[in-house]
């Protein structure tokens, strides 16, 4: 998963689209975190999924057990999705998001909750968490930090990623 990652994020998302700023190979956050996630505690083997075509991976998506506090109620994170940057803009990602949340709402998780584009992601029903009572652990997050309720009562609280989310 490292490599596609590394591709997918070799230009950084949070750098202006006109200059592409790309990143150093080594300097991919992301694909860090994806494998430290899958060694962390927190690490969900059915909410690790991949698209295959052709005998090759394109995209892969992850969710790993975060909670809310102060209760430390379990909820999920989303993230990273990634999709080889030759199959982006076809739908990959979006049918990933898709069979994650079929996977975790089958699973019984009732909230999912990421750090993202909110036009990319309000299409697979997420919203800005405060709406639904999940305040980002970080406020400069704000509208970037989405949630979405399948199943459950009500939740509240302040959302705590993994831990090797704040390594990076």
């Amino acid at each position: 998963m490292r490599s596609l990652h590394r591709a997918a994020f070799a230009t950084d998302p949070a750098a202006d689209p006109a200059t592409g700023a790309v990143r150093a190979e080594s300097d991919v956050p992301e694909a860090r975190l994806v494998d430290e996630l899958r060694e962390d505690v927190a690490f969900l083997p059915h909410l690790s999924l991949v698209a295959v075509d052709r005998d090759e991976v394109v995209g892969h998506v992850i969710a790993t057990r975060a909670w809310l506090e102060p209760l430390r109620t379990p909820v999920l994170g989303l993230g990273p999705l990634g999709v080889r940057p030759d199959r982006q803009g076809g739908g990959i990602g979006t049918v990933l998001v898709h069979a994650l949340l079929a996977v975790a709402e089958a699973a019984g998780e009732g909230v999912v909750a990421l750090l993202g584009a909110p036009s990319y992601y309000r299409r697979t029903g997420f919203r800005p968490s405060t709406d639904l009572g999940v305040t980002p652990s970080d406020p400069a997050w704000g509208k970037h930090f989405q949630a979405r309720r399948s199943a459950g009562p009500p939740v509240e609280g302040t959302f705590r990623y993994a831990a090797p989310f704040d390594r990076t």
